[in-house]
């Protein structure tokens, strides 16, 4: 089973449209967060212990997050997208850009 998780600013836009796009997916559970300190659901420790796969938006995520969460990266497979806030919550061009960048490594072995 895969756990992923996606990170962006917000938690408004982007992650939240990976989450649910994915969350359908075999094999594949999902979560998002923000980084932003008003961000809708804010990155929490617990989160990235449950993932075993990050996914962040910007060069600029994965930059806070190590800097944020440093100790709790240890073994965790980083991932950056750069997809940048150009888009609305489940905006088609979003979703293609998802599945063509994160898909890939979401989908079953099998």
């Amino acid at each position: 089973m895969k756990r992923a998780l996606f990170i962006c600013s917000q938690n408004r836009l982007r992650s939240p449209t990976a989450e649910q796009i994915f969350s359908s997916w075999p094999e594949v559970e999902t979560d998002s967060a923000g980084l932003g300190g008003d961000a809708t659901v804010p990155l929490s420790s617990d989160q990235i212990a449950w993932a075993n796969i990050i996914f962040v938006m910007e060069k600029a995520h994965r930059n806070r997050l190590s800097t944020k969460f440093r100790s709790f990266l240890n073994g965790k497979r980083i991932i950056c997208l750069d997809i940048p806030d150009d888009y609305e919550y489940m905006q088609p061009e979003l979703i293609k850009l998802l599945e063509a960048k994160a898909g890939k490594f979401l989908r079953s072995s099998s």
